[in-house]
């Protein structure tokens, strides 16, 4: 039963983790409003592949709640029907989440994979938290912390939903994303639990409180991120897809916070480092935290100095939240080092 669910756990935060990667592609993509309704796209479960399938026709049969783009707007059915010969606005609502009401095939396709994905990833989460309840006499943590996530999962979605139907608001994407970051956290203490304790590492309290200090500073980092993504967002709609050297021309305050941030962030966990050779902490991860750093402050340059080049935004972001990961997992091992030195 250990392994087993040490195995669901590790599989929900690689199912988590292509969640945020799909996210990444749909903001790259500009795909976020390609299914502006929630949690059916465009009221349909399987979404269309052409817009021929969302304008009136007459004799065309019509679920309730299926959408259509009529005259600029998306109407909704109010009931089962078959169109006639003419159009009769009795049968459809208008829809009032937004007033949004593009259709684009690629766009749609893209939100529409991100989004089951998300189900996919909460199904592995529930599956882990059924399992769960067979630890609760011998840790009840790890029980609660399953059902923790997910409820974490469910807000999560809900929160997708209200982005939608704010025309992706630049607050609620940033929350979106810190929320993603939590219920990853909340996985990866599972996983630390369920490990056999080794004692491989030896807490030390001023580099524990380090290893905090960096976590913080990625976690802002990435906050101030995603307020940069959207300057970005709105430069693309503003000047277009093909001018990418004027995306950053002028950018706003945020943009030079968080790329001087990054020289900060940087020294922070090349100290770490030198520390835990020096005393020989045993904490070997610290490397690859300076290997994902120097990969995201690469993509970071990539996209100011060479115009954005293909697939340098999504892996900003992925690399972002794969740092917070490992270095909260950092923080979980130095704890988990403090408890075994109280408890020798």
């Amino acid at each position: 039963m250990k392994i087993n669910l040490r195995k669901l756990a590790k599989l929900s935060l690689i199912l988590i983790y292509l969640v945020i990667v799909a996210g990444a592609v749909v903001r790259m993509t500009g795909s976020g409003m390609g299914c502006p309704d929630w949690p059916k796209c465009f009221g349909y479960y399987i979404p269309p592949t052409e817009e021929a399938q969302l304008l009136w026709a007459p004799g065309r049969t019509f679920k309730k709640g299926q959408v259509i783009i009529k005259d600029e707007q998306l109407l909704t059915a109010n009931e089962d029907l078959t169109t006639g010969e003419t159009f009769n606005a009795d049968h459809w609502e208008v829809y009032t989440k937004h007033d949004y009401n593009i259709f684009n095939a690629s766009h749609t396709w893209v939100e529409y994979i991100n989004r089951l994905l998300g189900a996919l990833a909460g199904l592995a989460v529930l599956i882990m938290a059924v399992w769960s309840v067979g630890w609760w006499k011998k840790n009840k943590t790890v029980t609660l912390l399953s059902w923790l996530a997910v409820f974490g999962m469910g807000f999560q979605a809900w929160l997708g939903a209200t982005v939608v139907y704010s025309v992706l608001a630049p607050v609620r994407i940033t929350l979106h994303m810190v929320m993603a970051l939590l219920i990853v956290a909340v996985v990866l203490k599972i996983i630390q639990l369920l490990k056999p304790m080794r004692g491989r590492q030896v807490f030390k309290k001023s580099f524990h409180h380090l290893l905090w200090l960096a976590l913080l500073l990625t976690l802002f980092q990435v906050i101030l991120g995603t307020q940069v993504r959207q300057f970005i967002d709105e430069q693309v709609k503003l000047l277009g897809e093909a001018d990418k050297g004027g995306w950053l021309s002028a950018p706003e305050w945020n943009f030079y916070v968080h790329r001087s941030f990054s020289i900060l962030v940087l020294a922070v966990n090349i100290y770490l480092l030198y520390l835990n050779k020096r005393a020989g902490l045993g904490f070997n991860k610290i490397s690859w935290v300076i290997a994902l750093l120097g990969i995201e402050i690469l993509s970071g340059m990539a996209m100011y100095y060479v115009n954005f080049p293909f697939g340098s935004q999504p892996v900003h972001l992925v690399i972002a939240s794969v740092l917070f990961g490992l270095q909260f997992y950092l923080v979980l091992e130095s704890l988990s080092a403090k408890k075994q030195r109280i408890s020798l």
